[in-house]
């Protein structure tokens, strides 16, 4: 069984779809140790303890300094015990030690197709605002693993979305939500839940 601990800022859509693929039996031999939130009024916290699950708001506002609030951070996912960390709309710098204590068991979702429209600043509407500004026909949505840079891990998947005539920002960003996001991450997150213990992206054996 893969333990996972899903991280988020905002709303948590990727959140959801990673529930409702659990539910469903998309993911399999999984179960979500804990959700944890920078920010105290993230819907995603909402949909956590909708659905039961653990949820814990660890905000850097909430310490008085970035070093405490990466203790606190740490020492909660130590608590939590992860065979895998996702990373979901998370927009926190992390931890420099956390990407090596869980080298190669941490993955984003990014909203473009790295690496294209990636990298420092590069999160939320800007993804879409860029795509459509540079008149690209075609983008998507990558999963990758995470390291010590800003999305330059190694590509898990990646699922590519038409840009139609007429687009703006938050119609590109919906629609590269629903045809590649909800789809790619649950389907990453099984197929490590199935290699679990003998691949590369987990470098310990799953939990019980």
């Amino acid at each position: 069984m893969l333990s996972i601990v899903v991280c988020v800022s905002g709303g948590g859509t990727n959140l959801q779809a990673i529930i409702d693929g659990i539910h469903s039996g998309a993911i399999r031999d999984t179960r979500i140790a804990g959700v944890i939130s920078n920010n105290a009024g993230a819907y995603a916290l909402v949909r956590a303890e909708e659905n039961a699950l653990p949820a814990f708001c660890i905000s850097p506002k909430s310490f008085e300094d970035r070093a405490a609030f990466n203790r606190a951070f740490m020492d909660k996912l130590s608590e939590l015990s992860p065979d895998l960390i996702v990373l979901a709309g998370f927009l926190v710098i992390l931890p420099p030690e956390m990407t090596k204590v869980y080298a190669g068991r941490i993955i984003n979702i990014h909203p473009s197709l790295i690496p294209s429209f990636c990298g420092k600043g590069f999160y939320g509407l800007r993804v879409h605002e860029e795509a459509l500004k540079r008149g690209v026909k075609i983008t998507g949505a990558t999963v990758h693993i995470v390291d010590e840079g800003t999305d330059t891990g190694t590509i898990l998947y990646q699922k590519a979305v038409e840009v139609l005539p007429g687009d703006t920002p938050e119609i590109l960003q919906k629609r590269v939500m629903e045809q590649a996001e909800w789809i790619i991450l649950p389907k990453a997150i099984d197929e490590i839940a199935q290699q679990c213990g003998n691949t590369a992206v987990l470098q310990k054996g799953c939990g019980s």
